[in-house]
């Protein structure tokens, strides 16, 4: 929704909300956990990693670490939880004149025994430092590969955290958006 000075929807949108189980995109939207500002405040996390990828919108992310961002339009996420951190995520409604578009994907990993109590690891990748690949079939139609993790035409982003299933070349971990032109073809590796 359209927000306020506090970065929050309305008051009166938030009646018959049921705030920490809100699920059911009344209005079209979420509200989660937030009270004021949408989103998920301070939780902990333990043993796996995050790779969150904010295609529109932003996140506002501050955690235990000391670490704190506010990334989308591209901007990509890793938090390696290792042996624990407490962070949060929450969606500030900067635009007060119209909505606030949301659209992300997050992926989690479990970390391998051996890694489960790493100390804790967060790293933005930025939407200009994630490699983009371009690539035009026979019949003219466009190909792009958004490469957040692994390699692709030659094209690798920065490098992940350490102590992630990534920073091992032996998992082959690749992490990629693909779009598509109708009609594009794309020959993605093994």
């Amino acid at each position: 929704p359209a927000g306020n000075a506090d970065m929050a929807p309305p008051p009166e949108s938030l009646r018959g909300r049921n705030i920490g189980m809100d699920f059911e995109g009344k209005d079209g939207w979420r509200m989660y956990h937030g009270e004021t500002v949408p989103g998920f405040p301070q939780h902990p996390h333990r043993g796996f990693e995050t790779v969150t990828v904010v295609r529109q919108g932003l996140i506002d992310h501050s955690d235990s670490l000391g670490a704190c961002a506010r990334f989308g339009e591209g901007d990509a996420q890793w938090v390696t939880t290792g042996s624990g951190v407490v962070h949060s995520e929450m969606f500030p409604l900067l635009n007060q004149d119209g909505p606030n578009t949301m659209e992300l994907f997050q992926i989690w990993l479990n970390l391998p025994k051996k890694d489960k109590m790493t100390p804790a690891h967060f790293k933005m990748l930025w939407s200009d430092q994630i490699p983009r690949v371009k690539q035009i079939n026979g019949a003219g139609k466009e190909a792009e590969v958004i490469v957040s993790a692994g390699s692709f035409g030659g094209q690798q982003p920065p490098s992940p955290p350490p102590h992630s299933w990534a920073a091992d070349p032996e998992n082959e971990v690749a992490i990629m958006e693909i779009r598509l032109q109708p009609g594009a073809d794309i020959v993605l590796p093994p």
